[in-house]
């Protein structure tokens, strides 16, 4: 199988590092230099598949550009963390959006590495079925959930972007408070992680998913006075359970 992928920061670049051992891979990179990396969209032209790892902001014109040079039986993935606003448009080849959950607060090729997606949730937008980027997605070590765009964009709110925008705004709240910042410890560095998000990620989300974030927050303040409104000991044991179930499988 021959892939493509353009790109190469933290998730184009571990993609790379993990493919390259067993697939005839190579990557177009206008920051990375190497051996099969390339500078232009032309060396696609004979790929069977091709991740799209370019920023969110960029990524519809890079889709455009393929357009014009790839064979109709080409498959095409992106992997933003944002599916309705790729989903509005046609191409010749065969386009399947996808988000892989995997990553970390830092960016770049520099912080790739292999095995990140490994134990992963690979959403991918479309009815269940089988075809090449399964075939990898699988190889990765990641499992694919299949969905539609719209309840993706809402669930990422949720769990993704809603938490990113919750820690900045920890910091934000605690960075006027010196002896706050100064005791802070284990705990508040483990819930302000996210506020070291990839800047320009970090505003793609907040600008094109703001209103599916928005309704995310207004859920949590509801949830905080459910829990400060009475059987505080009970609803936290079933939340820990729930939290159990979802990750020590």
């Amino acid at each position: 199988m021959k892939i493509g992928i353009i790109g190469l920061g933290l998730i184009g670049g571990s993609l790379f590092k993990d493919l390259k051992k067993d697939f005839d891979v190579i990557a177009v990179s206008k920051s990375q230099s190497g051996e099969n990396i390339f500078k232009s969209y032309d060396v696609l032209k004979d790929r069977d598949l091709i991740f799209v790892c370019a920023p969110m902001n960029k990524t519809l014109a890079v889709l455009d550009e393929l357009d014009k040079i790839l064979l109709p039986s080409t498959i095409v993935t992106d992997v933003c963390s944002l599916k309705e606003f790729v989903c509005n448009k046609k191409y010749n080849y065969k386009f399947i959006p996808s988000h892989p959950m995997a990553g970390t607060e830092h960016k770049g090729f520099e912080n790739s590495f292999e095995g990140l997606f490994k134990g992963a949730k690979w959403v991918i937008i479309g009815e269940k079925s089988d075809n090449i980027l399964t075939e990898v997605i699988k190889y990765l070590g990641a499992a694919p959930i299949f969905t539609d765009a719209k309840s993706h964009d809402e669930a990422a709110a949720m769990i993704s972007h809603m938490p990113m925008v919750i820690a900045q705004a920890l910091m934000l709240t605690a960075k006027d408070n010196p002896l706050a910042l100064e005791i802070a410890s284990s705990g508040f560095r483990d819930m302000t992680r996210l506020a070291l998000s990839n800047e320009e990620m970090a505003c793609d989300m907040v600008s094109m998913n703001h209103k599916n974030i928005e309704k995310a927050i207004l859920k949590l303040y509801k949830s905080v006075g459910e829990l400060t409104s009475g059987n505080y000991p009970e609803k936290i044991s079933e939340l820990k359970k729930l939290r159990a179930k979802m990750f020590l499988k």
